[in-house]
């Protein structure tokens, strides 16, 4: 009996190498052998608004903002959401505003009833927004370069395309969190750009995606997932993404890069707040997205186990190699796309920490009731 138990181990750990191998292989292959092509800065000269939601960002604002209104664009404008700040926020855009005449300031007030989430500021900046191409990102991001709208406006030559996808990593800072953080942008920017690519668009990030003020209103904007606090911008695009109308940007100078959390409990916060919208996706893509990390965790899980048991030992190792070879063959090519080659040499650690905490936030959030923007 003992041995059909070993086995059965080994059996369970090919099933999960082969479907990682899918993944890897057939989907996320996609974009290591994606070519960035030298955009044509003068292709599109249509007008974009651009949209930040602020609560309390005083300080970001005046780090940021200057380089977001100072962008290599013939027509554009800069739409902040003051979203109940109570810091300096309003003074620092009082004199952006005098500065700045393509910055448009829109205030919230907290109502006495209820507190308004982001989605609710998001609408308002939408509708507050001149323009038919809308890009948005946060107040803690600065972009990488003064070509940041030109290249996120750049799929829009083509006139089925609603929605772009862009890129927005963390800054790189010493320690293990930060590693794992990084680590875990660049495992959600390869899933979307590699689904994408595959024609199964599911999601986009916030600090850096544009799509259409007419493709907002003609799918009722965020109606259907108000209630949810976040997914303003992966459960947006997750109901309105198509193969056909969906673009990705992945040239380095189109990123908008961020501020990392700093400590476990703030990027557990954030973390758990961002996955409670994933039970909203599409049926395809949450079995899409379980079924490629529960393979993982089994992976790790039967492959501990096999150890454990002394379970043809070579054959194992042989299965772990090959996972892994094929790992560094997908991603060395794709973490050099999306500057990040130095997690190379720490993946082998933060692949298996990876999905672990991934396990943790998921089970979290069965038992969180209430969250918080900011």
């Amino acid at each position: 009996m003992e041995i059909y138990i070993n086995y059965g181990f080994f059996l369970f750990l090919l099933i999960c190498l082969i479907i990682q191998l899918y993944y890897l292989l057939v989907i996320q292959n996609k974009f290591r052998g994606y070519k960035i092509k030298d955009a044509d800065l003068t292709t599109v000269q249509e007008p974009v608004s651009v949209i930040i939601c602020a609560r309390n960002e005083a300080k970001n604002l005046t780090k940021y903002l200057p380089e977001i209104l100072t962008q290599n664009y013939p027509t554009y404008e800069v739409i902040v959401v003051n979203d109940c700040s109570v810091d300096d926020s309003e003074d620092v855009l009082r004199v952006f505003q005098s500065q700045y005449t393509n910055l448009k300031v829109v205030k919230l007030t907290e109502h006495p009833r209820f507190k308004t989430g982001k989605k609710f500021a998001a609408t308002l900046g939408i509708k507050a927004a001149s323009y038919e191409l809308l890009l948005f990102t946060d107040a803690d991001c600065r972009p990488q370069s003064k070509n940041w709208i030109s290249l996120m406006a750049q799929p829009y030559s083509n006139s089925q395309t609603g929605i772009v996808l862009g890129y927005s990593p963390y800054q790189k800072i010493r320690g293990f969190l930060n590693a794992l953080i990084r680590y875990e942008t660049f495992q959600t920017a390869l899933n979307y750009f590699s689904f994408e690519l595959s024609g199964m668009p599911y999601m986009g990030v916030g600090r850096n995606l544009s799509y259409k003020k007419s493709l907002f209103f003609a799918g009722k904007g965020f109606a259907s997932h108000m209630h949810i606090l976040s997914g303003d911008d992966d459960l947006f695009v997750n109901q309105n993404a198509t193969e056909s109308n969906t673009a990705i940007i992945v040239d380095a100078q189109a990123h908008t890069w961020s501020n990392p959390k700093d400590t476990w409990s703030s990027y557990w916060k954030q973390k758990t707040r961002h996955m409670s919208a994933s039970k909203m996706y599409k049926s395809n893509h949450k079995f899409n997205l379980s079924l490629q990390a529960l393979s993982a965790v089994g992976f790790y899980l039967f492959l501990t186990l096999c150890l454990a048991f002394r379970v043809e030992p070579i054959a194992v190792l042989i299965v772990f190699l090959l996972r892994f070879f094929c790992q560094i063959f997908v991603y060395y090519q794709s973490l050099k796309k999306l500057k990040c080659k130095d997690l190379v040499w720490w993946f082998i650690i933060l692949d298996p920490f990876y999905y672990i905490y991934l396990i943790l936030v998921s089970v979290a959030n069965l038992f969180i009731k209430k969250m918080t923007w900011k």
